[in-house]
């Protein structure tokens, strides 16, 4: 017998019985053994490891890097943090004006405060566009909605670069949002919307609105629907069911979407260059200019350090309010 309880069979036919049964019991073994705490590690092990590996790592070279000196003709550009001394000790130099640069000079404070901008009001437009579509998608029929969520997904086979690049026919002087605007009294003839904060915020919008739909959608889907009904039977207004239902079911979906949106945009570097005008000037294209341009590594790594950190601030608020509801609704 190969497995407990199990006879083994004759002929071929046994043979191919007895493997698949065998397959079956291994799985079956494999799956208590991740129910176990060591098999919960060994399964947390691989993402853990990953990540260590492609962004622990290389952010600890960048913080390394920005505590360094820049060093202009010389290969890398920058000077060691540990230097050694003639009697074979060894200092640990570590210069924080790279750090102080970024406050003092108002360019480095401007781009923050814009790329901030562009990213909050991106957010917003994303929420307001995305909000009804994916409310639309989680009261479709079943089989639409798929269709539906389809064609949501459907832009991320395509190059971002590429759908940023097909908006430039739509901005341009004689494209056909521009002449739409003209007509309306909003622009001037020959103006454009191309190269100005307004075509930021729409390639943003138009890039980024899958992930703000998505969470949503997910998050809507489950909502039970009868809760509606009830709502409307007991006199409720269809407006005041949604104040008092649906939106505050749908929190958990709207702050998932807000920092999927939200955090890229920050850091978005190509949108603005293509698509925005001299003023748009945001933290993504100065750490371009810096690093490849003026190749002062040091101070390129500290703009993405502080970068980095703006955006961490954003998430740890979401886990600090997504922790609070969730206690909220263990004790109720």
């Amino acid at each position: 017998m190969s497995v407990s309880g199990h006879k083994r069979g004759s002929g071929i036919w046994g043979f191919w019985a007895d493997v698949v049964y065998n397959l079956f019991g291994w799985f079956r073994s494999v799956g208590d053994e991740f129910r176990t705490r060591r098999g919960r590690l060994l399964v947390t092990a691989i993402p853990m490891l990953w990540l260590a590996l492609f962004f622990c790592v290389p952010f600890l070279i960048v913080l390394k890097i920005s505590f360094a000196q820049s060093v202009f003709g010389q290969v890398p550009p920058y000077t060691p943090l540990l230097e050694t001394a003639e009697n074979g000790g060894t200092t640990l130099r570590l210069h924080a004006a790279n750090y102080a640069a970024l406050l003092a000079d108002p360019l480095y404070v401007a781009a923050y405060l814009k790329s901030l901008l562009f990213a909050s009001v991106s957010t917003a437009c994303c929420l307001l566009l995305g909000y009804p579509i994916a409310y639309g998608i989680a009261r479709a029929p079943r089989l639409w909605r798929l269709l539906l969520l389809v064609l949501v997904i459907l832009p991320f086979w395509t190059s971002s670069l590429l759908r940023t690049y097909a908006l430039i026919g739509l901005l341009r002087a004689n494209g056909w949002l521009s002449q739409s605007l003209v007509g309306l009294g909003l622009l001037e003839p020959g103006q454009a919307v191309l190269h100005t904060n307004l075509a930021v915020y729409i390639g943003i919008t138009y890039n980024y609105l899958p992930f703000m739909i998505l969470p949503l959608a997910a998050t809507l889907i489950r909502l039970d629907f009868t809760l509606l009904e009830a709502a409307a039977d007991l006199g409720a207004k269809p407006w005041q069911a949604f104040r008092r239902i649906t939106l505050p079911l749908s929190f958990p979906g709207i702050l998932a979407g807000s920092l999927l949106v939200f955090i890229p945009a920050v850091g978005e570097f190509v949108i603005p260059d293509v698509l925005g005008g001299p003023d748009a000037l945001t933290i993504g294209r100065v750490l371009w200019t810096e690093f490849f341009t003026n190749r002062d590594w040091p101070l390129s790594a500290a703009i993405a350090v502080a970068m980095l950190l703006l955006i961490v601030l954003p998430t740890l608020l979401f886990e600090y309010i997504e922790n609070r509801r969730v206690a909220r609704e263990a004790q109720s």
